[in-house]
């Protein structure tokens, strides 16, 4: 799973920006990202580009205490299985041509209690994602989800359950492009991999990234 991210404000996400098309735009900086929280994705729409905030789940709902918006309770729409994505009726109708790329500095894991902030190294990350709007009333809310891929040999020590989709920048284009709805194209990247070395940093928390060990590099497939 994908459960937590960051970003910071650091010369790695404005690279990603650029590389996305979007230079001297960032998305807000905070730590310790859940799902359920507010987060930034970023959209192609009539040939330009867009950083759009949004619930992280794609699934959500008005809080019963009538103000501000939470994930639907009865399904966790956080994290998209890559093998469900042309089977399962929520993610097949969003997969076509509702693609985007959360843009983010690291995304944590936990081996019990030890957090490890986890990065290309010296890079942002690029998760795949889907996305959603949807209109309550009259106001207009947009969500996302996080991709994931199966268990990868070499990551499963960190997660052994999955590993999030992280794109490369000779992927943007393509997967960003609304009207390109042959998803058999993506096949590839479905198949679970590392796509560059990949730093498992154990830190203090996920408030506090300060290393408390020695990094892991593990190399890219």
């Amino acid at each position: 799973m994908c459960g937590r991210y960051n970003v910071t404000d650091s010369p790695e996400i404005r690279s990603l920006m650029e590389q996305l098309g979007l230079p001297g735009i960032a998305p807000r900086f905070q730590h310790n990202v859940p799902p359920g929280g507010t987060g930034e994705f970023v959209i192609e729409a009539a040939d330009d580009r867009y950083l759009l905030p949004g619930i992280w789940s794609l699934l959500i709902e008005p809080r019963p205490e009538g103000f501000g918006y939470r994930p639907n309770p009865k399904f966790h729409t956080f994290n998209a299985r890559s093998d469900r994505l042309t089977s399962s009726p929520l993610w097949k109708k969003v997969y076509p041509s509702k693609r985007c790329i959360v843009p983010v500095s690291a995304f944590h894991e936990w081996q019990g209690k030890q957090v490890y902030n986890i990065h290309p190294l010296n890079e942002a990350t690029a998760l795949a994602g889907l996305w959603q709007s949807w209109h309550f009333g009259e106001e207009q809310v947009n969500s996302f989800t996080v991709i994931t891929l199966p268990p990868h040999p070499r990551f499963s020590h960190i997660h052994p359950k999955s590993i999030p989709l992280m794109l490369r920048p000779k992927d943007f284009d393509l997967w960003l492009d609304p009207d390109f709805h042959q998803v058999e194209a993506f096949q590839a990247l479905m198949q679970t991999h590392i796509p560059a070395p990949l730093v498992c940093e154990p830190v203090r928390g996920t408030n506090d990234l300060k290393p408390i060990g020695n990094a892991e590099i593990l190399a890219a497939d």
